[in-house]
Formats: C-alpha cells, structure tokens, sequence
C-alpha cells in the first residue's frame, strides 16, 4: 500500500527490466510496413524493452492525422510479432480499451488530453474492471497534480495494480525553449505523493525537438525517474505527425548509449558519512531560514498594522519594483541564479500581501 492507499506493482515486476526502461516506436502507425520496419530497426539496437505507437492521435485542430484506428492495431501486433517485443498504445475511450484488448496490446497509456477530463478517465477504469494489464498515465495537459493522482486512484479502484507515471511536460502560454514545460517539481510532487510509484519520462514531447531529447532524457534519468518513452521512426522528417521530435532508430541508440544512469545509493561509507554531514548542514540552514522568513513576516504584520492606522494601501509597486531590483542584483553577486530569485521574491511578496490583507481586515474586538 502506497501513502495514498493505492496497490501498485512495480514496473520490473511485470516488464522484467532493470533501469532504464526504454520504450520506443513512432509517434503514429501510418502504415503496416512503416510500423513493422521502424520496430525492427528499434528492436535491433538492444537497448529496447517495449515497442509504442499511436493507433488513434487526439488532434489539437481537425485536419491533421487522427491515426489508423483498428486497422492500426494490427500493424501494431505485427510488430510485436517480428521483435518479441511488447507493444503500447494510447486509449481515450472504452472502445479504444476493448479493441487493444482483443487485438493483443500489451501495455495501455492514458494520454494528457484524457487525463485531463475525470470523466473520461473513469470511462476507460471502468471498462479496465476485472483484466489485469499494465496502464501508463501521462500528466493532465495542464499543471494539475490531483487530476493526475485522481486518474490513478480511479484505475486503482478498477483494480488495476500495474501501473506508472508519464511525465510529458505542460501546456504553457509562455514560448520557452521546449513544446511542453517540464515543470520537474510538479512531477517530484506526485513521486513524493506516491512513492512506490514508477515514472517514465517522455523527452519527445517536452522537447518538442530532436536536438533537446538527449539532455532531457539525461535529466529526467538524474531525477531518478525509472525510464524513458523515446519517439523514433524510419523517416521522421516524412512522418505524418510530430516529425520534427522524432529521431531515427541509429540516433535513439546513440542517445541511450550516452545517458548516465545513476544509482539510488552506494556503499561507499565515505560517502554515506560526507553526505550525512553535508544534510546536517542543510538543516542547519533550513531552521535558520525559516527563522527569518517568519521573522520579516511579523515586521509585515506591524507594516501593515502601520498602513491600517494611516489609511495607506497595501500594494506599494515603487518599493516593490525597488525590492526586485536590489535583491536579484545582490543574489547574482552571490551566484543565485535571477530566476530562482525572482521566484523566491514573489512567495515571499504575495505571503507579506496576505498577512498584511489579514491586519487590514481585522474588525476591533468589542471590549
């Protein structure tokens, strides 16, 4: 039983791998001989432990190509065949379940788009009731970690017991250097809300493009994350969806080749006792962080009792601005990075706000 009382199997109990579990295959089947072509060469680099492929593609806007529908199931089978390779796709539906179901599919994902409507998402563990095969849930489109948790909890309720985190990144209106925000804390949050619970990293669709995969496979693999979902096709410059973040079967393996997979622990009693000293330190400085910060919240508590009397507003920009300017210069001369700072500033704003709201609208007691 997990924190939140879920039975989870870990993915080495039912893939029979060890770290990192890769998972591979084109974003889309578009064709029997594309999809059977592109598990060979995958399945033939050795670093392969599962074959993917979207059979149905939830499209942002109509036109682009919504996938082969059954007809693409059993290019998927054949696949399997020709490798001895397990094989995963994505469901949205109760019919998209029964028909991986009788075609033979393996492993089941629920993708982001779905995860993100608890409706549908109980559709799906409803037809799951009774079978036992793995399922895979990639975080809402939106940052949301109880849509996430929910959908895992609602599949658990179905009885599924296999079952593992995607983490793709999140839908932002912000452009930034990746399609998908990764937002690795709000994965660390699920991870630290179940942690029995494995976690699969897709560095194709946070990336977006085929030159940042490696460094977000590599980075997803430092979070302790326990895999990768990898997009590779024969062609992708002439794939049908998504083209420019999948790689080749040659790239996919050089990108394995070069990841770094670290251990959880180690043995090394110098270590242990170096790092048991350096945490001791952490702590240290925690308390005493925790000490100002409580401390400067009650000198805003007497700030705002202040403005209360003299009928000044909360909201000062001015200083605000001056604040933001002199702490983000004084923390880069200290090696802080500005965006860390900045964040950092704005917690520390918006919970001075609130206290000084609370002393704004605090009635006088009646004597």
């Amino acid at each position: 039983m997990t924190k939140k009382g879920l039975q989870l199997e870990p993915i080495s109990s039912w893939m029979k791998v060890n770290r990192p579990v890769i998972i591979s295959g084109p974003c889309s089947a578009e064709t029997e001989e594309q999809m059977v072509a592109t598990a060979k060469q995958v399945a033939a680099t050795g670093k392969v432990h599962a074959i993917r492929a979207g059979i149905w593609k939830p499209r942002t806007r109509p036109g682009q190509y919504e996938g082969a529908g059954e007809e693409g199931l059993k290019w998927l089978i054949s696949a399997k065949q020709e490798t001895g390779l397990p094989v995963t796709t994505e469901v949205a539906n109760a019919a998209h379940v029964e028909a991986c179901l009788k075609a033979g599919v393996d492993i089941l994902w629920v993708g982001a788009r779905t995860t993100v409507n608890p409706f549908s998402v109980q559709e799906v563990a409803d037809a799951l009731k009774g079978v036992d095969i793995p399922v895979m849930v990639k975080n809402p489109i939106n940052p949301d970690v109880e849509l996430w948790l929910g959908a895992f909890e609602r599949l658990n309720k179905a009885g599924i017991t296999k079952m593992a985190a995607i983490h793709r990144g999140f839908s932002s209106f912000e452009k930034g250097p990746f399609r998908n925000a990764p937002m690795w804390d709000l994965a660390i949050e699920l991870k630290t809300r179940i942690p029995e619970l494995d976690m699969i990293c897709d560095p194709s669709h946070i990336a977006g493009n085929r030159d940042l995969i490696s460094f977000v496979s590599q980075k997803a693999l430092d979070l302790d994350m326990t895999g990768l979902m990898i997009e590779s096709h024969i062609n992708p410059d002439a794939a049908w969806s998504d083209a420019k973040q999948q790689v080749t079967p040659a790239a996919l393996s050089k990108i394995i080749s070069e990841l770094v997979v670290r251990t959880q622990s180690t043995d090394n009693k110098v270590f242990k006792d170096t790092l048991s000293i350096l945490r001791e330190q952490i702590d240290q400085l925690d308390d005493e962080i925790m000490q100002k910060l409580s401390a400067r919240m009650k000198i805003s508590e007497k700030i705002g009792q202040y403005k209360k009397e003299n009928n000044v507003t909360i909201l000062q920009v001015n200083r605000w601005e001056e604040i933001v300017q002199t702490r983000i210069a004084l923390c880069r001369a200290m090696g802080l990075n500005d965006e860390f700072t900045g964040d950092l500033l704005k917690l520390i704003h918006h919970e001075s706000i609130q206290v000084q709201t609370k002393v704004m609208n605090k009635v006088a007691e009646r004597v």
